[in-house]
């Protein structure tokens, strides 16, 4: 007769083999999804820096056109007060 705890052994082996596959492809795929975001998270640091250094010239430049415009201001507002004082 056949002896029921040999047949119990295959089965119990491939339910662990099954169990083993399943939670292994599980965690590769968690370990794909972290490497894959971490290179995004890599790629926006890098845009982010290559912007922080674009962004130097343009502060320069509004610097600039703030002093013009000041200096156009000055000069408008001492031409006006010279008018308003002119005798008509």
């Amino acid at each position: 007769m056949i002896d029921e705890s040999a047949a119990v052994l295959p089965l119990w082996m491939l339910l662990s083999a099954a169990f083993g596959f399943i939670i292994g492809e599980a965690c590769g795929n968690n370990y794909r999804h972290r490497k894959c975001l971490e290179q995004a998270n890599e790629d926006l640091r890098n845009e982010l820096q290559q912007a922080d250094g674009r962004e130097e010239p343009l502060a320069q430049a509004l610097k600039q056109q703030r002093s013009i415009i000041n200096d156009i201001h000055k000069r408008l507002i001492a031409v006006s007060k010279a008018l308003e004082k002119r005798p008509s």
